[in-house]
């Protein structure tokens, strides 16, 4: 008898899936199952790249983190970055902010998995804190921009169907903690001061 892809977990597998982005268990069965089973291996073979394994199973999700480390850290030289950092505008960060408020008021009141947002959900949320716009289609336009941005870093997943309606997804919570919130809450209430003086 043939074995199966789920019979011979495959580090080639869990690692490729995992250098091209975010492994999540419901889109991604197969590879999920051989990261599952190939955990210890998979953390020592990214290791020797520089990066790091974060899975929570909880959730459903794993992807690769370059590890913390000190240049020329053990007489060894430095690393070069595999995964750079990405420097997010202000509006990419506050929708990413109201986003991640917006799953743990759903977490705390509500049984199911899964938070859907539509369009104009997101665009209600996001339009109290832009500037006065004369165009209301140019502000929508600019909203749209942020969403698409927000899809691309795989913090949001589109849903088709008559209305346009998007999946928060939950990895948004690895790299949006307690801390972040706080520290964006208090520029938030600086910049809506700015935004409330300048109106």
């Amino acid at each position: 008898m043939t074995a199966t892809n789920h019979d011979e977990p495959s580090l080639s597998v869990a690692a490729t899936h995992l250098m091209k982005g975010v492994v999540y268990r419901d889109a991604n069965p197969v590879p999920w199952h051989h990261l599952m089973r190939l955990q210890a291996q998979v953390r020592d073979y990214v290791a020797v790249l520089g990066l790091a394994v974060v899975i929570d199973e909880a959730e459903g999700y794993a992807f690769l983190r370059s590890q913390a480390r000190d240049d020329e850290a053990d007489g060894e030289p430095a690393i070069p970055r595999l995964i750079p950092r990405r420097a997010l505008s202000f509006h990419v960060s506050l929708l990413l902010a109201l986003l991640r408020k917006k799953l743990a008021e759903f977490d705390a009141s509500n049984a199911d998995t899964r938070l859907v947002l539509t369009r104009q959900q997101i665009v209600d949320q996001c339009s109290v804190f832009l500037p006065a716009s004369t165009s209301e289609a140019r502000l929508i336009d600019q909203i749209d921009a942020h969403i698409t941005k927000i899809v691309e870093l795989g913090f949001l997943r589109r849903i088709d169907g008559a209305e346009t309606t998007y999946e928060v997804r939950r990895i948004i919570k690895a790299f949006i903690d307690a801390q972040w919130l706080a520290d964006f809450d208090a520029r938030l209430a600086d910049y809506a001061a700015e935004l409330g003086a300048a109106r």
